[in-house]
C-alpha cells in the first residue's frame, strides 16, 4: 500500500512501507520512494529483490514503471540497490549515486556494460532536473556510508534522509509518523551510536540542512518526521549525537577468545 506524502495533481511523494512481510523477522524492515512529477518519475532507494515486484505494481497506479526516468541511490547497500538490473530492464531508467560507488553497481546486474546508465554524483551534490522541478542531491557522507547522498524535494518540501532517522520498529509502526520525540529515541538510539560515524559529521550536517524549508524528514528504515517542530527536534537531536568513533576505545579492539 502506497502512502501519499504529498500529491498537489502534478507532483506526488508517495513512500511504500509494507513491501517486506512482517513475519521476515530475520531481514531489515526498509522504505521505498516515489517522486512523479508532470509525467517524470524517480524512485529514491528502490530496494533488493524482495521489494522489487511489489513496488513495480504498486506505483502504477500513480507511474507506469515504463516511464521511470530514474533510481536515486543514496549509497550501494543491498537493500538500496540490489533491484537495478530488474529495473533497468524494466524500464529505460538511470540510476545516480556517488562517484565513490559507480564500479560497484555491476556488481548487482549480469555483467553486461551499463556505463551508459550509471551516473554519478560528485562529492558536493548535485541538482537534478525531474520533469518540472529539480531535486537535490545533499552530501551526507558518513551518516553512514563513505560515498553518501539524502535527497530534497523542494515542492513538497520533503527531506529523503536515507539512513539518518533510522529507527527499529514494524512494519505497522512504521506506516505513522513520529508523535512522541522522546519516546521515539529508544528506536533510534542503538542503530545511530554504531552506524553513524561521528558528532563531528552530525554537526555539520545540521548545519547544512537548518536554513533549508522542511516540512518532512522521511529516512529509510521506520519512522518519518512531520512538522516544523518535529523536524527542528530531530536535526537539533541529531547535532548533538554522540555515535561512531565518538563512543569507541581500547576494549573494542582487543584481541578476542574463545567463542
Amino acid at each position: 500500500m502506497a502512502v501519499e506524502l504529498y500529491n498537489d495533481g502534478k507532483h506526488v511523494c508517495l513512500a511504500f512501507y509494507d513491501l517486506i512481510d512482517d513475519d521476515q523477522d530475520n531481514v531489515v524492515q526498509s522504505n521505498q520512494f516515489l517522486i512523479a512529477d508532470n509525467g517524470h518519475g524517480a524512485l529514491i532507494d528502490p530496494g533488493g529483490n524482495m521489494t522489487y515486484s511489489g513496488l513495480l505494481m504498486g506505483m502504477q497506479k500513480y507511474f507506469s514503471s515504463r516511464d521511470l526516468d530514474l533510481l536515486l541511490a543514496s549509497h550501494a547497500d543491498p537493500d538500496i540497490i540490489a533491484s537495478v538490473n530488474k529495473w533497468f530492464v524494466a524500464s529505460h531508467c538511470k540510476v545516480m549515486i556517488s562517484n565513490l560507488w559507480i564500479r560497484f553497481v555491476p556488481h548487482f546486474t549480469t555483467g553486461r556494460d551499463i556505463s551508459g546508465r550509471v551516473i554519478g554524483i560528485p562529492d558536493r551534490g548535485a541538482e537534478i532536473p525531474l520533469g518540472n522541478c529539480k531535486l537535490q542531491a545533499l552530501p551526507a557522507h558518513f551518516l553512514h556510508a563513505e560515498g553518501n547522498f539524502q535527497f530534497y524535494d523542494p515542492v513538497s518540501k520533503i527531506l529523503f534522509s536515507g539512513d539518518l532517522g533510522t529507527s527499529i520498529v514494524t512494519q505497522k509502526e512504521a506506516l505513522e509518523p513520529v508523535t512522541d520525540f522522546d519516546a521515539h529515541l529508544l528506536k533510534m538510539q542503538g542503530f545511530h551510536h554504531r552506524y553513524i560515524v561521528s558528532n563531528k559529521i552530525c554537526r555539520y550536517w545540521a548545519a547544512m540542512v537548518r536554513p533549508l524549508d522542511i516540512e518532512m524528514i522521511v529516512p529509510q528504515h521506520g519512522c518519518r518526521f512531520e512538522g516544523k517542530e518535529m523536524v527542528k527536534r530531530f536535526i537539533d537531536w541529531v547535532e548533538g549525537l554522540e555515535c561512531g568513533v565518538d563512543l569507541m576505545n581500547q576494549s573494542d579492539y582487543s584481541l578476542p577468545g574463545l567463542l
